[in-house]
């Protein structure tokens, strides 16, 4: 038993981790609104309502502005700091921005209301937090330093001490200790704190997991006896699961053993009641099947906030029934990749790059852009060496990378600025919305310019990682009927996959191959955009090309996409 009244404070993610892990994200802005004063009051440490996965759905599929979102959020919640996820040098996508939209990124989020940051690089990179926690605390806001945690015999307690002394001497303001997957167990929980406490008797510690194994809450006992200051919960209703272990009964745990969490009990039963009401409009369908406990991510480790995202994308490719190959496929990719801890963007390029390998029938005989450019070190330093002739294999022609990935990035605002159409933004901060995600923002401008309708909630069902264009439109992909069987009479370009056809490789680049071209059997003539990564579509033949889909199309796995004769 405890004793005297240690305080421990709780982070709340109910409205950001604790909905992208079981609701695929879908709170919308006036479902928080609704209940943000009495959350607001309720005696948390932090709110956690930004970041991950919210800003690119609130554009995508909820047709809201992100940015509005954290504005009207602050606006009521005034007594409790608010609280993002901010993936590095990734900021929220999944890939490496430049320096100067890092910086601006992080000045406009301070200016528009966020307080802290939780800063993580998804390989531990400490090259890929520098610039993010200097700007962060450049512009006013609380760095917090982050240990993304995984197993795997690169991974020691050593190795992980030595990172949170690496962020230390960035002058990050806190340590969190980031179990994605909730593999975290209390006894190395105990180690891990102890060493971090004694090595930083000084930087308080934060612990957020997941309840996927279902051992965080006894985890997060053992971490607060260790020595940490605060937990990251969520509200019952939006709990467990793969989300974060539930409030009301962590507080329960630590009062029980001397330890003060500050909670109102009243508020935390009005927030659950509000939670629990809204659960049958926001939950998908799909997301409400998932098992109470997985011990399976004690060997596949797949983090919680992909768990509905993985049976989502497989169901999309018609192949759901494929779920415990490609379980058992992730860890053997993962260990080919060099044991990259799962968090995104590592835990998408690691996930799909399964799914391929066990859909393809022929592991790494369809590799993805984001896979080529991880071994060739485009995301940064992998923790252990890829075995060379595999690293050679999946980089192909990219030239690996030995340097910090956004030094070789020139500066994106200006460009991002110059390539919007005239009449299109209303702030700065939609230059920050299109340098991030340039055609979901394009489509959300679009929307918003035309004022087309509010999604219905039955069109909220569909995950995040959908195969939705990513134009944010949604015309119908042309038919591999008759009609189109006869005008692609020659060899035909079939997609690999369900998803979204592109005949360039990135937003305002020409078109991979032009139509009437001729191209060489081997050659990569288009993309399918599939699971948010995207997918070179090679050419099967030498020959003229003649492409069948538009570009921004949807597809299907099977359907011809052009034709080369």
């Amino acid at each position: 038993m405890k004793s005297g009244k240690t305080k421990i404070r709780i982070t709340d993610t109910t409205l950001r981790d604790a909905h992208q892990s079981l609701w695929a994200t879908r709170m919308r802005t006036d479902d928080i609104l609704e209940i943000a004063e009495t959350i607001d009051g309720a005696g948390f440490y932090s709110l956690e309502c930004w970041g991950g996965a919210t800003f690119d759905v609130c554009m995508r599929f909820l047709r809201e502005n992100p940015w509005e979102r954290l504005r009207r959020i602050k606006k009521v919640c005034r007594k409790t700091p608010l609280q993002m996820l901010f993936r590095g040098q990734n900021i929220l996508g999944y890939k490496h921005y430049p320096d100067d939209i890092v910086e601006r990124f992080a000045a406009l989020a301070c200016e528009n209301g966020m307080d802290i940051f939780r800063v993580f690089d998804a390989l531990n990179d400490p090259r890929n937090l520098e610039t993010a926690v200097k700007c962060v605390k450049k512009y006013g806001g609380h760095a917090q330093g982050t240990i993304c945690y995984t197993t795997s015999p690169v991974h020691t307690v050593e190795n992980y001490v030595k990172l949170a002394k690496e962020q230390e001497s960035m002058g990050v303001d806190s340590i969190a200790i980031k179990d994605m997957a909730g593999i975290l167990t209390p006894g190395a929980a105990r180690e891990l704190v102890a060493a971090l406490a004694k090595a930083m008797p000084d930087m308080p510690i934060q612990i957020h997991s997941h309840m996927t194994s279902g051992m965080a809450s006894a985890m997060y006992l053992a971490a607060a006896e260790a020595g940490a200051g605060c937990l990251d919960c969520a509200i019952s209703a939006l709990s467990s699961f793969s989300s974060q272990p539930p409030t009301e009964s962590i507080k329960a745990i630590l009062e029980s053993c001397g330890f003060d969490t500050g909670l109102d009990q009243e508020a935390l039963a009005k927030i659950n009641a509000h939670f629990k009401a809204l659960k049958a409009k926001r939950q998908p369908a799909s997301c409400a099947k998932v098992e109470p406990v997985d011990a399976g991510v004690l060997v596949h480790a797949i983090p919680g906030g992909m768990i509905s995202n993985l049976r989502s994308q497989l169901a999309q490719q018609d192949a759901l029934d494929r779920l415990p190959e490609v379980l058992e496929e992730l860890p053997k990719t993962r260990a080919d990749l060099g044991y990259p801890p799962l968090v995104t963007p590592t835990s998408q390029i690691v996930g799909v790059q399964s799914v391929l390998n066990v859909l393809s029938g022929k592991r790494y005989s369809m590799v993805t852009d984001e896979t080529r450019r991880y071994a060739a070190g485009y995301y940064g330093r992998t923790p252990a060496p890829i075995e060379p002739k595999l690293r050679k294999k999946l980089c192909g022609k990219l030239k690996p990378i030995d340097c910090r990935p956004a030094d070789l990035l020139k500066p994106g605002l200006v460009a991002a600025a110059s390539e919007l159409p005239a009449g299109t933004i209303e702030a700065e901060e939609d230059i920050l919305s299109y340098a991030l995600f340039p055609e979901v923002a394009l489509g959300y401008f679009k929307w918003r310019k035309e004022g087309g309708p509010i999604p219905a909630d039955s069109e909220e069902t569909v995950s995040s990682a959908s195969a939705a264009p990513a134009a944010g439109a949604a015309p119908s992909a042309k038919a591999s009927g008759p009609a189109n069987a006869q005008a692609a009479s020659g060899t035909q370009v079939l997609a690999p996959l369900n998803g979204t056809f592109f005949r360039s490789d990135a937003p305002g680049k020409p078109p991979m191959a032009a139509d009437g071209a001729a191209v060489k059997a081997g050659d990569a003539v288009c993309v399918v955009e599939a699971m948010k990564l995207f997918n070179p579509v090679k050419a099967p033949a030498s020959g003229k090309i003649t492409f069948l889909v538009g570009h921004g199309e949807a597809v299907k796995k099977g359907q011809a996409v052009a034709s080369i004769g």
